[in-house]
């Protein structure tokens, strides 16, 4: 048989789907274990891959089959996200609080299933896919319990609890609506927040549709939207990491997106730190607000005339 074939076994006897038994899923097992077409599955080993730079390198390199660059993301939601589901590879082992978009993500083949993997081809194997089998569920209780634990809580107004995915764009979205909202929008509500892994994460769509701002698919609406309805203000807020502030073009975007809306608006960039505020500081429009997370008692006001509020 051939390491494909092999591959394809394997897979099937560990109980993947049908889906993920096939070609790309094999050549992915493969890479993951590090086995070349004269290796005996015993050599199989572990160590950690990126996607492109890895397993489809190793796929050109070792059996001189190329994949096009844009099968990354068949290998990652095909073959890859169903791995780390049935507990055959870890995603992030050596740094599970990386972003979900992190273009350092990384996947290897998880220990339990090594073992097993290392024993095809002997008498022990049957034994070990048993192995592998009843105790994969316990694991699968234990890994999303673990990945629960990096998830980022974030208390609304309404008392509901929200989970942001992990990263640095969402601990600065957390921040806003804990510690922004509290000093500088006191008694407003929360009425879109997005996430890395959730676009549309919370949505208030009765208000937003009462308020005049557009809900479909097409909406580019701020990381945050906060409505202070005492006020009569809504909080238009970007939360700057990897992605731009509220610059002169966004603020044109943003007034022809909620042009049936009436209420004052207060555009806000947030940022991590000064050194993230200072990559963008020339690209932020005039008449607009900055806050810092490191310095939550402050902000920065690009108004000229006045303080914060609505133009």
């Amino acid at each position: 048989m051939s390491k494909i074939d092999d591959a394809q076994k394997i897979l099937k006897e560990l109980g993947l789907p049908a889906a993920q038994q096939n070609e790309i899923s094999a050549y992915t097992l493969l890479a993951l274990c590090g086995i070349k077409p004269r290796d005996g599955w015993s050599k199989a080993t572990r160590a950690s891959l990126k996607v492109s730079k890895g397993i489809m390198a190793f796929c050109k390199d070792v059996y001189k089959k190329e994949y096009a660059p844009n099968t990354r993301e068949t290998f990652r939601r095909q073959v890859l996200h169903q791995f780390v589901q049935a507990r055959i590879a870890d995603y992030n082992p050596d740094n599970p609080s990386l972003p979900v978009n992190s273009p350092n993500a990384h996947y290897a083949i998880t220990s339990e299933a090594l073992e097993a993997i290392k024993t095809f081809g002997t008498k022990a194997w049957k034994e070990e896919v048993e192995r592998f089998k009843s105790e994969v569920g316990e694991l699968s209780k234990k890994y999303l319990k673990e990945r629960k634990q990096t998830l980022i809580p974030v208390k609304l107004s309404n008392g509901k609890t929200l989970k942001l995915s992990a990263g640095k764009h969402n601990v600065v979205q957390a921040a806003i609506v804990q510690d922004f909202a509290a000093r500088f929008a006191q008694g407003s509500e929360v009425l879109y927040l997005g996430d890395t892994a959730n676009k549309d994460l919370y949505i208030d769509k009765k208000k937003l549709k009462e308020l005049g701002i557009p809900i479909d698919e097409h909406s580019k609406l701020p990381d945050v939207v906060l409505y202070d309805e005492k006020k009569n203000w809504l909080f238009l807020i970007e939360a700057v990491t990897s992605h731009g502030p509220v610059s002169p073009k966004r603020v044109i975007e943003l007034e022809e997106l909620l042009k049936d809306c009436k209420v004052g608006k207060v555009y806000v960039s947030a940022f991590p730190d000064f050194a993230e505020f200072k990559k963008h500081s020339t690209n932020i429009a005039w008449e607009t607000e900055v806050w810092v997370v490191d310095f939550p008692e402050h902000m920065i006001h690009f108004n000229g005339d006045r303080f914060m509020g609505p133009r």
